[in-house]
């Protein structure tokens, strides 16, 4: 193979891919029993995060070959299309989770994902604890070692990992990017979005296979851009006001 200025990304992301799926396996079949259950039972998985992060909400939800019942909470303030620099500064205000989460109907019972790759962000760390506090199950996907050495943002001083039933780790490095480049100070190539894209994909799958070994037929999505005919406003209509964004 030919080797081009963007080989080293490729290598790069095709090793740290490997190290997701030597490790994670476990936790990826944990997450997916625990909801295959709360699915089975009628329940929601819902999806959060801030900034990039929010990106995995979107690529699970109303998605070719996903689940239906899966809501994504999406706060146009947390995202980046209305203010970069005010998503960052609201991330790290207490108190502002509630307000998101308020919105959205949350269940006992229910699984909700958090997703922030360093993991020590107020918001982030509190819609965990508004879940928790809630009775539902959580799931966090974070980089479990690279921001120990970096203090938490959040007054509880816990992060996001320590509060999760399971935690989906990323192994991406501190600053996401995975290429040193001469000439800059700074790498380049960030990865959380491509591993947790990844992470996410793969446990839909294993959600989905632990739910007709338990005897449900759950409802799959197909693409709205084949021939074959999907009732999308009725899949979603069966759920009512549970996913909010349909």
């Amino acid at each position: 193979m030919p080797s081009t200025p963007a080989h080293p990304f490729f290598v790069a992301v095709r090793q740290i891919l490997s190290d997701v799926e030597r490790t994670q396996l476990p936790a990826l079949h944990q997450a997916a029993a625990l909801t295959a259950e709360s699915l089975t039972a009628g329940g929601m998985l819902h999806v959060f995060g801030t900034g990039h992060s929010h990106i995995l909400a979107e690529e699970v939800f109303f998605r070719a070959g996903g689940l239906v019942q899966i809501n994504a909470i999406l706060d146009p303030a947390l995202m980046l299309h209305v203010s970069a620099l005010q998503s960052t500064e609201l991330e790290r205000l207490e108190g502002y989770a509630a307000i998101v989460l308020a919105r959205y109907d949350l269940r006992a019972g229910d699984v909700l994902v958090v997703v922030s790759n360093s993991g020590r962000n107020p918001v982030p760390i509190e819609a965990a604890l508004y879940a928790k506090e809630r009775g539902l199950k959580v799931i966090a996907v974070t980089s479990m070692d690279a921001y120990r050495t970096v203090p938490v943002r959040h007054s509880g001083g816990r992060r996001l990992a320590e509060l999760a039933d399971v935690v989906f780790d990323t192994c991406v490095p501190k600053g996401d990017a995975l290429l040193q480049v001469d000439g800059l100070p700074h790498a380049l190539g960030a990865a959380s979005t491509i591993v947790g894209a990844t992470l996410m994909q793969a446990y839909i799958y294993e959600t989905v296979k632990e739910m007709l070994a338990q005897g449900c037929r759950p409802q799959v999505l197909i693409s709205a851009n084949v021939d074959e005919a999907q009732d999308h406003q009725g899949l979603f209509a069966a759920y009512g006001d549970r996913i909010r964004h349909k």
